[in-house]
């Protein structure tokens, strides 16, 4: 069965005049990563909220394929405790952690931290921090894994290992995944599939198979290519495209190097 999502309005109480989200219906099928591509402030994260039944005051439902709910959420920012190691930051999202100790142990190796578990997150850098919140989002072994603009501060190279991290571990796990971004070659290196989204009130203005196996998702050439196929209907919704970052007019975003919005991590 399918994820369903219906949010038909979502508005809040400070504006209640102004809609942020409006007519959105879209399913997610069994281990299908979805991409979501919008406008800066036009809600995609509102979106995520309430997919995790984190903001209940919306008009509309989530429909959960059977009965489970297991869900990761990985934020734009890692969102650690400082006070709590590596391996408790992971720890700490579970009920049992003795009865996933092993699970914690793999994750620490995918993600090369076992030999920093034992730190805390002040003495490590934000990547191995981004990481930590990726370990933590996935030893749930999640139904569904929301991800929103997790790699968005980051340089290029620490990005880039982070992407092909991520798609180790969601390989082994295959969860569904939904996951926001302004860079539509992030959205092609990673997703399935990709929804572009409207400024607010924000609906779904189209969607777009990425098409792209998965084992030709490191060629350079086959991201480019489909790159530029997907530059018109890209360029269709939100204007010019800058060089291999596309970047909507309204978004505070800028085009950076070909990521969108990044700086150097020490």
């Amino acid at each position: 069965m399918d994820l369903v999502i219906e949010v038909d309005d979502k508005r809040f109480a400070r504006n209640p005049s102004r809609p942020v989200l409006r007519d959105i219906r879209f399913a997610i099928r069994e281990g299908e990563f979805v991409a979501l591509i919008g406008p800066s402030g036009c809600g995609k994260s509102t979106l995520l909220n309430i997919v995790a039944g984190l903001d209940p005051e919306f008009t509309g439902r989530i429909t959960w394929p059977g009965s489970g709910r297991r869900l990761g959420y990985v934020f734009q920012n890692p969102r650690l405790l400082p006070w709590l190691t590596l391996r408790d930051n992971i720890r700490l999202v579970l009920d049992d952690p003795r009865a996933a100790s092993a699970r914690i142990d793999r994750l620490l190796e995918a993600m090369a931290l076992r030999e920093f578990a034992g730190y805390h997150p002040g003495r490590v850098s934000v990547g191995m921090q981004r990481r930590v919140a990726l370990a933590r989002a996935f030893v749930v072994q999640p139904e569904l894994l929301l991800m929103d603009e997790p790699f968005v501060s980051l340089d290029a190279p620490t990005a880039e290992q982070l992407r092909g991290l991520l798609l180790d571990v969601w390989e082994q796990q295959r969860c569904r995944v939904l996951f926001v971004t302004h860079d539509l070659r992030e959205a092609v290196q990673l997703a399935d599939r990709i929804l572009f989204m409207s400024a607010s009130p924000a609906r779904v203005l189209a969607e777009v198979e990425v098409g792209v196996a998965r084992h030709r998702r490191m060629s350079t050439a086959a991201i480019d290519a489909r790159l530029h196929e997907l530059q018109h209907e890209f360029e269709r919704h939100y204007g010019t495209a800058q060089g291999n970052t596309f970047v909507p007019p309204d978004s505070d975003t800028p085009a950076t190097d070909g990521l969108a919005k990044h700086r150097r991590i020490g």
